[in-house]
């Protein structure tokens, strides 16, 4: 019996939505009250430090645009990684991204949504209603993805829809108002309240922050396998969701900021803001929007996280990989890889309740904030990938081989320097994690004798 392949179903809507849908609509919410904190009331600080977040994810973006237009197999950033630098480095990043980025970041936003669902009604971001809500939305999420890989596709179009409601219409009509009535120039001049600080620190804070707003790109390549000629779509999908992105990103921080003073952000997060926009009625109108866009950013995210192993499967790696390669006949879907997927997210729900959530840290030094770390760490496994585009990409056009993946390398080196600033010693913590999964993944990543050879060509390069 042949073995069921995944099949071409998505297209080009489908995958800016999923870049923009998986971005957009969660950490701008999330991490916008945090960014005003950490830059002690400084607007332009603030601002600047989204501009340079968007112009960082611009450019990885771009580089990944010309891998993307070269190479369509089974799971983009891995295929590219597998191509330029080896199969070795490729399987220890996806390693990397199934057991860390992906479930860590997932569940971030199953707790995320819950937690504005929740505010609605008064309940904490700590309490037991929120976590069970939480699970739910986990679960709930997963279910769409294992059973109907098509109805997830239409959700995270019609989610992307909605989620551009609010931030167009704050970003839109704050900007308006805040001009006529001269808000926007008087958050730029004064400052939330009197304090010293290092502008350096805190722009390398916030950036830091911006990071967990601006991430999800790069998981919009899983879906490679199932985009129709994925060489044309993938490419313009990548810009122009980033490039939709950062634009929205910034007239909504502008926006935001026309409508109240920023000490009331920063004192109470945005909803006043959406309620002098749109009453009271409209107000709370306004945050169910941004629930379901929380929930649209959580489906995109599950969307990756059940196809992690099947990728490291489909090349004989890993553990067991003739039963997570399997594909379901009926829903062709990788069930077995999607059962584990949902393990390893409600463990890292159970892991951020315990390090953020819990009045007292659960887990002492090992404890740290997962909704950026890892996600610096992917710049990291950036790196090689850029360095040897350098090195390898003979056909390459000498712009897009040295001037972007430079450019690329410096961002990456930048992001991974602002985590260090942001984060200090809880940093050695999460490597001390971070090191254990790697050799845990480094045991089962042996070739096995008669494995079947990796879809890459062997000169792909």
């Amino acid at each position: 019996m042949s073995e069921i392949k995944l099949k071409k179903k998505y297209g080009l809507f489908t995958a800016i939505s999923m870049v923009v849908g998986i971005v957009m609509g969660s950490g701008i919410f999330f991490k916008a009250q945090k960014i005003l904190e950490v830059s002690e009331g400084s607007l332009p600080v603030s601002i600047f430090a989204w501009l340079i977040g968007g112009l960082i994810m611009l450019v990885c973006a771009y580089a990944f645009s010309g891998l993307a237009a070269r190479y369509e197999k089974v799971n983009g950033i891995v295929d590219y990684a597998e191509a330029i630098v080896g199969p070795r480095y490729a399987y220890l990043l996806n390693w990397f991204m199934l057991t860390i980025y992906y479930p860590s970041m997932t569940s971030v936003l199953a707790w995320l949504s819950a937690n504005y669902l929740c505010s609605l009604f008064g309940a904490a971001a700590d309490s037991g209603a929120c976590l069970a809500l939480s699970c739910f939305f986990l679960c709930g999420s997963y279910a769409v993805n294992a059973l109907s890989p098509k109805i997830a596709g239409k959700l995270q179009v019609s989610t992307t829809v909605v989620k551009l409601i609010p931030l167009v219409a704050v970003g839109v009509i704050g900007t308006v108002m805040g001009l006529l009535n001269g808000t926007i120039a008087q958050n730029f001049s004064s400052a939330a309240y009197s304090a010293d600080f290092s502008a350096g620190g805190a722009l390398f804070t916030s950036v830091c922050a911006t990071a967990f707003a601006y991430e999800g790109w790069i998981i919009a390549t899983t879906i490679n396998a199932e985009l129709r000629d994925a060489k044309r779509t993938l490419p313009k999908a990548l810009l122009g969701g980033s490039l939709i992105v950062v634009g929205v990103y910034i007239l909504y921080n502008v926006g935001l900021f026309g409508v109240v003073d920023k000490s009331v952000i920063y004192q109470n997060g945005t909803t006043p803001a959406f309620t002098r926009l749109f009453g009271s009625v409209g107000g709370t109108l306004v945050s169910v929007l941004v629930v379901i866009s929380c929930l649209g950013t959580l489906n995109g995210l599950m969307l990756a996280c059940t196809r992690g192993l099947y990728s490291i499967a489909a090349r004989d790696l890993g553990p067991k990989p003739q039963i997570f390669r399997q594909v379901d006949a009926a829903t062709n879907m990788p069930n077995n890889s999607a059962v584990v997927a949902l393990v390893l997210c409600a463990f890292w729900m159970l892991y951020y309740f315990g390090a953020e959530l819990a009045g007292t840290p659960w887990f002492g030094f090992f404890s740290f904030d997962s909704s950026e770390l890892p996600i610096i760490t992917i710049y990291g496994g950036y790196l090689p990938i850029f360095v040897f585009t350098m090195l390898r990409g003979k056909d390459m056009h000498p712009f897009r081989r040295y001037g972007v993946s430079a450019a690329a390398i410096l961002c990456c080196l930048f992001m991974m320097l602002a985590a260090v600033v942001a984060h200090g010693i809880t940093v050695v913590g999460y490597l001390c994690l971070f090191a254990v999964v790697m050799a845990i993944g480094a045991f089962f990543g042996k070739k096995r004798p008669g494995a079947k050879e990796s879809p890459i060509p062997k000169d792909a390069v």
